[in-house]
């Protein structure tokens, strides 16, 4: 009987939670991202608000001003929707690494992130995020970290959509004049939600 509940009671929550993975491209670049909703692992989280994720990013010089590496990141995220708007709120922090230039490149940043579904016939979303590293949250050769992003993406079938956006990365590396750009380009990507 407890099993049955048990079974019960988690296909429930997994109805309302949605993990979801990502793949991004241009001509050179490849982004690969997956989040995790831990709401459909403990019963204390809510669903659709606590996230873990990881992402991969396999740059290319043309979008770089730096010789680049594979760049890693691990992520948690806490979002929100705003009573009654389509505006969705979040707060998060990653743990990046990269080589740039030969240099062991690993920052700690904090983010906002902000959403909004529009109120038309096509589901259609806009997101963009923003993501800061310090001084004081940057090791090894790090000095500072910026990410920046703005995407589009519009819910083409159930669960799926497609999305078009433009991401910034820059990373200032200590005994380096100016800012590195890791990659700066259009990308345009699938969004898958299980």
């Amino acid at each position: 009987m407890l099993k049955k509940l048990s079974l019960i009671a988690l296909s429930t929550v997994s109805v309302f939670a949605m993990h979801n993975a990502e793949i991004n491209i241009n001509d050179k670049d490849l982004e690969l991202s997956a989040k995790f909703d831990l709401g459909q692992f403990s019963n204390t989280v809510e669903p659709d608000t606590t996230y873990i994720g990881f992402s991969y990013i396999n740059g290319h010089e043309d979008n770089s001003n730096v010789n680049v590496n594979s760049y890693v990141e691990s992520n948690f995220l806490m979002k929100n929707e705003i009573e009654n708007t389509g505006v969705i709120f979040g707060i998060g922090v990653k743990a990046n690494y990269t080589k740039i230039n030969g240099d062991k490149f690993i920052t700690i940043p904090l983010g906002l992130e902000l959403g909004y579904s529009l109120p038309i016939q096509v589901p259609i979303s806009l997101s963009t995020k923003l993501y800061f590293a310090p001084e004081s949250l940057a090791f090894s050769r790090a000095k500072s970290f910026l990410e920046y992003r703005f995407d589009a993406s519009v819910n083409v079938i159930e669960k799926g959509s497609l999305v078009l956006g433009y991401r910034n990365i820059d990373a200032n590396i200590e005994n380096r004049r100016g800012t590195q750009t890791y990659n700066q380009s259009l990308y345009f990507g699938f969004k898958f939600s299980f």
